[in-house]
């Protein structure tokens, strides 16, 4: 396998190099305002500041940013090309400069508008979500509907110019601090489990709509339940045709797997748990000694390693324009367990100062290895669980017969 790029390619990294160096200077970088909870923990730069929209402009101008999506709409519109997109991603990353806005609404509804929306959604949502000005929440979860979302409850009728939406939502992440909702009604009672859902952008001030925040283990409080008490809905605000939402939905849904996981992601918690063994004590001598923990490193880190060849591997694909098939749900669901596995044996590592709280002054890594484990338990079932994950891969990447249960 060669890793390295062409000389075109090199090239190109010198232009982003200096791009950066023009635009994006010391005071820039040292002006963030600080990322709190999950994105401290994980390094995630997201800033939205003046200086950072400013930033994204001219790199969105310039055609490194957004780069799939239409000029018209507030992207790049540049030819396909992953190459470009990974020395982009990872000249930004080591400049600390903002790239595209990390969230649901860029990654997940702004293709899926630029793909089913109307021209008035379009101009009206894309760019300022592209931006961080408008922040989305996903309603699709609901109360007894487990991971089978298709069997939704929440009601949207017909009322002349409105639709009149009834029902709950659960584990809405952000829906405390979002403007507008992308969501999943039923609007034809009557019709099968998979048609008759239509999908709807909601405004989160719209009256008769309340936001409830559920408290994790992890103290914080990112899900929330929404209770919908006749909120009335214009009836432009449907995506897609009246019914056709699982459509519409299966769009999202897509990106919304390629958001989640990551191996960039899980490369800074195991070095994070690396610093942790470094420093830690484990049954009287330095942790890092130790031969049964030396030989779990070891095992990780050669499954991350298999992490980042595979992603190599898949960016290689994507440059042949070969189709991918389930890849994307593979390595969410590979990296999600690896990032759960490397936590856990950090909080082993940690032994009795791991149960204290993030931030606490007496753990060797301020409590942020707890708040990763309770994390990361949530993230194993974002965006589908496990077993549904492993079922779809079984029956429609390796065409294997239906689970019997269902």
């Amino acid at each position: 396998m060669d890793l390295s790029y062409s000389e075109e390619y090199e090239r190109f990294r010198t232009e982003v190099r200096q791009f950066l160096d023009d635009n994006w200077s010391e005071e820039d970088r040292n002006s963030s305002p600080p990322p709190e909870g999950q994105a401290a923990l994980m390094g995630a730069v997201v800033r939205t500041d003046e200086r950072a929209t400013a930033f994204r402009l001219k790199a969105i101008e310039r055609g490194y940013l957004y780069r799939g999506l239409p000029r018209a709409y507030g992207g790049s519109e540049q030819a396909f090309d992953p190459l470009k997109s990974a020395i982009i991603a990872e000249e930004f990353r080591v400049a600390k400069a903002p790239g595209e806005v990390v969230g649901q609404g860029p990654s997940m509804l702004a293709p899926t508008l630029v793909e089913h929306g109307t021209e008035a959604q379009k101009q009206k949502f894309v760019r300022d979500t592209l931006l961080g000005k408008i922040i989305w929440c996903q309603g699709y979860s609901e109360p007894g509907s487990g991971s089978d979302l298709a069997s939704l409850r929440t009601r949207a009728e017909l009322d002349g110019d409105f639709w009149v939406v009834n029902g709950q939502k659960i584990w809405t992440s952000n829906a405390k601090e979002s403007h507008w909702m992308f969501a999943l009604v039923r609007t034809e009672p009557d019709a099968p489990k998979h048609d008759g859902i239509s999908y709807l952008l909601i405004d989160m001030k719209t009256p008769g709509l309340d936001v409830r925040p559920l408290r994790q283990m992890t103290g914080d409080a990112d899900f929330n339940e929404v209770f919908f008490d006749n909120v009335r809905v214009p009836k432009e605000n449907l995506v897609g045709p009246r019914g056709k939402g699982w459509v519409v939905s299966r769009s999202t849904l897509k990106h919304e797997r390629a958001l989640i996981g990551g191996s960039f992601i899980t490369r800074r918690t195991f070095d994070g748990l690396v610093m942790v063994a470094q420093n830690a004590q484990l049954r009287g001598r330095a942790a890092l000694k130790d031969p049964v923990l030396r030989d779990r490193l070891v095992q990780l880190e050669t499954r991350l390693l298999a992490s980042e060849y595979n992603g190599y591997r898949l960016l290689t694909q994507q440059s042949r324009g070969e189709d991918q098939g389930l890849a994307g749900m593979v390595m969410k669901l590979f990296t999600t367990q690896l990032s759960y596995d490397i936590s856990r044996t950090a909080m082993d590592v940690l032994g009795d100062r791991g149960a204290l709280a993030r931030g606490d002054y007496n753990t060797p890594d301020m409590g942020m290895f707890s708040y990763s484990y309770m994390w990361a338990l949530g993230i194993l079932i974002a965006g589908g669980t496990a077993n549904i994950q492993r079922n779809i891969i079984a029956e429609r990447g390796l065409g294997m017969p239906r689970d019997g249960r269902r």
